[in-house]
Parts: C-alpha cells; structure tokens; sequence
C-alpha cells in the first residue's frame, strides 16, 4: 500500500482570508498559497491576521515548494512572513502573480530568501519531490490565475484556487474547461474547490459586465467620481481608466499597493494607460472635479484603505501638496450619520 498523502489546512477553509493548505508526503512538503486575513471591529490594534506556521517550523526541514494560485492578499500576502520563519527550496507562480510577489518580498528584504520561478500553465507537468504537479489556467477578477493538479502514489488531488466561469473575460484568457475535464477523465481523488458564495443562486457575471456599467455611469457624472476595487484587480482598473480616457477625465491613483501593483502590472504588459492620462495626488487641486476619475482601494472596507481614509476625510490633506501625509483610521467603513450625495455602485469580485 503507497504511503498517505497528507493534508494540513492552516487557513482559509471554513473562512474568508490567510488561505494555505500544507501538502506532505514522504519527507516533501508542498504549501499552496500563503495568505492573509485583515481585521475586524474585534481586533483593535491589529493590522494583519496570519495563518499559524507552527506546523510548517516544527517540521525541522525545508518546505520543498510554495506554489501560488493567484496575486491577491489572502492567498499572498503573508507570504514574507512564512519565509522569516520556515525555510523554503522554491516559490512558483505565474508571471503576473511573481511579479506582484518579488515587489513585496524586497520591501521586507527576502527578495533572495527562496528561489522565485515562473510557472507556465501551458507547460505540462512539473517534478517537486514525490510530488507530480499541473496548473491550469483559471479566469478570476485578477489576470493569471491557476488551479493546481498535486499527483503522487497515494492519488490525484485538484486545488481549484479561486475562479469563475467568465466566458468573456477582459483578457480573453476563459478557465480551461477542456484540461478541466481531461483531468476529470483521468480520475481525481480529491477536489478541494474554492466555495465563496458557493451558497447563493446565480452565476457570477463577466467582468465586462463591470466595464459596461462603468461606460452607462461615468459620462453622466459632472463630479469627481471614485472606483474603489482590490489593488490587484488590473482588468477592474484597465476598464475604468478606458472610460476616463474617452470622456475626457483624467486619472489618479490613491493607495500605495494600487499605485505599485498598476505600475508592476504596466511594466509586465498586463494593463495598457497613457502616460498623459496619470496625475499624481497632489496634482488634484489643479483640475476641477469633473475632469478626474480616482481610482482607490478599499472595495471591502478594509480599515487601512485609501477609500476608508477618505471617507473620514483623513486625507483631505494628503492630496495636497501642503500635506504633512495621511492619518489612518482603524475601523470598518459605515453608513454616514449626514445625508449621501454621492452615487454608489458595488461590482462582484
């Protein structure tokens, strides 16, 4: 009888946030994603929530592979951490998803902590240890995204990350239904799927559907107008950034992960914005509000983002060049106590 895979889930399962699961068999140890979660009302004073990598130091030996599904926070973010305290052969992802990484990993100075290498979901299959690994190429609301294929002796398991069935995506890049069943027809002993709003009835639309919206709203705004989306969505930040162009607005990026993913993502030919289009945030003063469309984070009320700062006017100031820098506000955005005169709009992920 061949020796037990064994799997370990240290977050993300029965949760929203710090997905990673721990793959081992024999001495090899393979961890798909290392995310993270941010906090709640009930978490006063604290800034990030961490899977517990206690298992993994434990150990006593190297983790043979980190294997990243796909570029947002609650599949990446805790990644630095995980290599201050558990030494790692090699971290895989698709270009996109390493590109966004490599920046992260040199603000925390691990840029040389563990081998970075581009997976391609093209490639066919990849030998880590005694495990025998695919990707597949899944359509998300961030480009480049993969579901994982982990085979060995004991069985075949399929870890979808997270996806959804765009058949229009931005991109033109639809999930791989055609390898999906091929892999069916092979046999998979485990599925491990992602279920967010598994339990809701409906489809979750194309992103194309957000662009359209985008072009029904905009133009018949006279005011400043904000789009509040993840820092990794580039689809999200390329359709709106479209309709800015074509009305005539110009366009600013406020939030630090945002303004360094959106270059990261130009730089790697994922997103295309004129130059002439960009203005800074201390530029904002010198334009009248019907001739900006801000892009920003903080689509889910995340208590550091520049969408909360804003609407608790803490950076009123720090769009200008007067400004002595923001002050941040460590709590869940709410309804305002005063009267709404702005129009909001809410897009799926």
């Amino acid at each position: 009888m061949p020796e037990a895979m064994r799997i370990i889930p240290l977050g993300g399962l029965g949760e929203v946030g710090k997905n990673m699961t721990v793959y081992e068999y024999g001495d090899d140890a393979i961890v798909v994603d290392a995310g993270l979660a941010f906090p709640r009302d009930e978490h006063l004073g604290v800034d990030l929530i961490l899977p517990d990598f206690t298992y993994l130091r434990d150990r006593g030996r190297p983790v043979r592979a980190v294997i990243l599904t796909h570029a947002h926070e609650d599949h990446v973010g805790s990644l630095p951490y995980l290599l201050r305290e558990v030494p790692v052969d090699e971290v895989w992802a698709t270009r996109l998803t390493l590109g966004l990484v490599k920046s992260k990993l040199d603000e925390h100075g691990l840029l040389r902590a563990s081998e970075l290498r581009e997976l391609d979901p093209e490639a066919g299959t990849l030998e880590l240890g005694g495990f025998r690994t695919e990707f597949v190429r899944m359509a998300h609301s961030v480009p480049d995204a993969v579901a994982v294929v982990l085979e060995t002796e004991a069985g075949r398991v399929l870890h979808t990350g997270d996806w959804k069935l765009d058949h229009t995506p931005v991109d033109g890049l639809r999930t791989d239904v055609g390898r999906l069943a091929e892999i069916g027809n092979r046999g998979v002993d485990l599925l491990l799927g992602d279920s967010t709003n598994a339990e809701r009835p409906g489809v979750t639309g194309s992103e194309r559907l957000v662009g359209e919206a985008f072009r029904q709203i905009i133009p018949q705004r006279t005011g400043r107008v904000l789009v509040a989306s993840f820092a990794s969505n580039v689809h999200r930040m390329q359709q709106a950034t479209d309709v800015a162009v074509e009305v005539g607005r110009k366009v600013c990026v406020v939030g630090r992960s945002m303004r360094k993913n959106l270059n990261i993502a130009r730089n790697l030919g994922y997103i295309d914005m004129p130059e002439d289009v960009l203005i800074r945030p201390v530029e904002l003063e010198e334009y009248e509000p019907g001739e900006v469309l801000i892009l920003c984070t903080g689509s889910q009320g995340e208590p550091l983002s520049a969408l909360v700062r804003i609407a608790y006017g803490s950076t009123t100031r720090s769009t200008s060049s007067r400004s002595s820098g923001p002050r941040c506000c460590i709590r869940r955005t709410r309804r305002s106590t005063s009267p709404a005169t702005a129009t909001r709009r809410s897009f799926g992920r």
